[in-house]
Parts: C-alpha cells; sequence; structure tokens
C-alpha cells in the first residue's frame, strides 16, 4: 500500500519523528480555512500517488492567503502523471539549510534491509546514484541483529553529513528503522531531510509504502486501504478479495499463485503477446472464486482471450474443473478461454472439462502451449 506524503508523515510522528504540523484540504475553500488555522507561510503540495510532484506544479509556496487560494484552485483538479488530483496538504513553511536522503528497504538478494543516506538529498536518489554514487552511503542490516546506535552512527559520518547534526541524524534514522520494521513497511524514504537553521534534522517529505499482507496486525492500516489509486478493474477485483494488477494487454491471465501468476505474464510475453493483467486466485479455484476472477477480467474491454492456467496443490484438479464449469455458466463470457491444468489429480480434472471443450473453451497440455494459443485467439503476436 502507497501512502500519499500526508499519511507517510502521519505515520513517522507516531514513531516519535519530528514533522511539520499540516492539514488535508479536498477544496479551496478548506486550503484556506487550514493556511489560517496555520499561519502564513505554508507550502501547498499535491497529494498523489507518483513522484515529480514538484515539476508539475504540484508544490507551492504561498506567502499569504491570497496565495494560498490561487494555488490550490491551479492544484486541485491537476494530472500529474496521470493521477488527478483530489486533495492538498497545507503545511506550515520550513526554513532549510541543508537537503539530505535518508531511505530503508529491503534487499532481497542479500535478505537484508538496506539503508541509504546521503548528503544529496531534495533529487531524486536515481539521478544521485547515477551522477555521483560515491555520494550514496549503504548499511545492510540484518533482520536478526536490528540497527545498532553505533552502527547507525558510523553509517552517518560515512555519509559525511554535517557534524553538527551528527547526534540528531543517528536518533531520527534509528528511530526510522524502528518504523521501516515495526510498522510492516517495504519502504521509508525522507527526501528530503532537512537540517533547520536551529541544527534540528527534521522531515520534510515522506515516502512509505507498506506491505498490504500485514494488515492483520495493523488494523488501523484500514484508513490507508481506502485511499488507494486503484482503477476500475483493479477496484472490482479489490472488492472480490482478488491479488489483481491491471496491464495494458489483449491476454487476460488467471493463475493460482503469485509465483504461477508472474510466470504466466511472463511465458505471454515471451511468445509475442501482452498480458491484460496480473491475476492470482490464491490457493483455491473453487466456483466463487472463479466466478469473480472470470467476471473482473471478462469486463475489461481490452481482453480478447483469457488464459486459466492452475497447478494443483492442495486444491485437487477435479475441484478446480468443476469451478472453472459452474463459474462459466454464472457468467456470460465474451472471450475464448484457453485452460492449462496440472498438478494433483489434473488427469481428472481434465477429463471432467474435455466435454465442454469447444472453440471458446480450448485445452492445452503446457503452459508455452495454452500461452501460445491464447496469444493467437486474442490476434497474434505484436
Amino acid at each position: 500500500m502507497d501512502l500519499f506524503e500526508y499519511q507517510g508523515k502521519q505515520f513517522f510522528a507516531g514513531f516519535d519523528m519530528p514533522v511539520s504540523p499540516g492539514e488535508i484540504a479536498f477544496t479551496v475553500d478548506e486550503a484556506v480555512a487550514a493556511a489560517e488555522r496555520l499561519g502564513p507561510p505554508v507550502m501547498v503540495k499535491a497529494q498523489v500517488h507518483t513522484g515529480g510532484r514538484g515539476k508539475a506544479g504540484g508544490v507551492k509556496f504561498a506567502a499569504d492567503i491570497d496565495a494560498v487560494r490561487e494555488h490550490a484552485r491551479n492544484i486541485l483538479g491537476l494530472d500529474i502523471k496521470g493521477h488527478i488530483v483530489g486533495r492538498v496538504w497545507i503545511e506550515k513553511a520550513s526554513d532549510i539549510v541543508e537537503e539530505y536522503y535518508a531511505s530503508f528497504t529491503l534487499d532481497r538478494s542479500a535478505k537484508q534491509h538496506l539503508g541509504m543516506l546521503s548528503a544529496e538529498g531534495g533529487v531524486e536518489i536515481e539521478t544521485v546514484a547515477e551522477e555521483n554514487p560515491d555520494a550514496i552511503a549503504k548499511i545492510w542490516v540484518d533482520p536478526v541483529d536490528g540497527l545498532t546506535e553505533d552502527r547507525c552512527r558510523a553509517w552517518v559520518e560515512a555519509a559525511e553529513l554535517n557534524p553538527k547534526v551528527t547526534d540528531g541524524a543517528v536518533e531520527l534514522l534509528l528511530k526510522l528503522y524502528r518504523a521501516y520494521v515495526e510498522g510492516d513497511a517495504d519502504l521509508v524514504e525522507i527526501n528530503p531531510l532537512i537540517v533547520t537553521p536551529d541544527d534540528q534534522v527534521h522531515v520534510l517529505d515522506a515516502k512509505v509504502t507498506l506491505d498490504g499482507s500485514s494488515t492483520f496486525r495493523h488494523e488501523e492500516y484500514q484508513q490507508y486501504d481506502e485511499t488507494q489509486t486503484r482503477d476500475e478493474r483493479e477496484a472490482a477485483a479489490h472488492v472480490k478479495g482478488l491479488q489483481y494488477v491491471g496491464l495494458e494487454g489483449t491476454v487476460g491471465v488467471i493463475a493460482n499463485g503469485a509465483g504461477l501468476a508472474m510466470s504466466t505474464v511472463d511465458v505471454v510475453n515471451q511468445v509475442g503477446g501482452r498480458p491484460a493483467n496480473f491475476l492470482d486466485i490464491g490457493g483455491g479455484a473453487n466456483a466463487d472464486i472463479m466466478a469473480g476472477a472470470l467476471e473482473v477480467i471478462n469486463n475489461d474491454p481490452s481482453v480478447e482471450a483469457i488464459l486459466i492456467n492452475i497447478f494443483g496443490g492442495i486444491t485437487r484438479g477435479e475441484e478446480v474443473a468443476n469451478g472453472i464449469i459452474e463459474a462459466m455458466k454464472r457468467v456470460k463470457i465474451d472471450s475464448p478461454i484457453v485452460i492449462r491444468l496440472d498438478g494433483t489429480n489434473a488427469d481428472q480434472g481434465r477429463a471432467i472439462l474435455e466435454p465442454s471443450l469447444s472453440e471458446n473453451l480450448q485445452m492445452e497440455a503446457t503452459m508455452l502451449d495454452a500461452a501460445r494459443l491464447a496469444v493467437e485467439l486474442a490476434g497474434g503476436t505484436r
């Protein structure tokens, strides 16, 4: 789950990290009222789940209330990389002496947490990495051992931050790591992390991505789930409890298990097709789940063919086959379907499907052959 900047700051504040006072506003009048309560000067900041807000005109300084009104009017409704601004964050303006960058994420190849710290903040970290990679101090943290104060201090010194803020930076970074771990985050990023005229480190921006699978430990994350940016397809899939990501192709993909779903998307690409989605129905493939998946994909007008790729494990092949047949009775399908069924009791499952096969419901023995047929039915290779 990607958080808006203001939500990220609220998240950080919960771990006692210093953030600027601010208020969210959905209208120009609400923005003006917020600025009056905070007292100018303030920043008017677009809240969207994408970067590049400043370059797009979505972040403005307002010295007085008239400027707030003007900027809010211009920013609300602004299109930033396909994201329409529906809310702005009105934040007390800060005096800035220096700008740093700090983040934690998971280095999957190293199987450790990765911290990145740079004295060159305020710009995209990719730009710093490309133009001056030595300006980024990295630290790998074993999840078992955690981040100690001594290692954090050495990390800060390696980044060559202003020595006057070493103690404050160490304190804040330890809190940032705690927020990352205890908050079940995939990414926590502060850019910029600023130094104020009185040599205090302060969070000026927040980018936070939370692990959606951790919500059973965090009931409060429901508020973040409700503000996720989803297209119509993704919203419909979310209601049905399906793991769905919309793409831009013509072959609808249904698979059981995230790994198999990703492999199926890759194979569709490999044989020259374009997947319309990633859809993982999980470990089960009963009629209710399959009907929901088919309904979501069938409602995508770009889909020309549907590829169902199931490998039975705990779920048996005959259960999958019966689920597919029952689901097709419930949902009127506009596109031809190709099925590949393997794994536990696959022979029984294929036997159940055999009498129902037609031009609109075909079956192949391998994932590669099924993908080729689905791409052909969707109009051929790109």
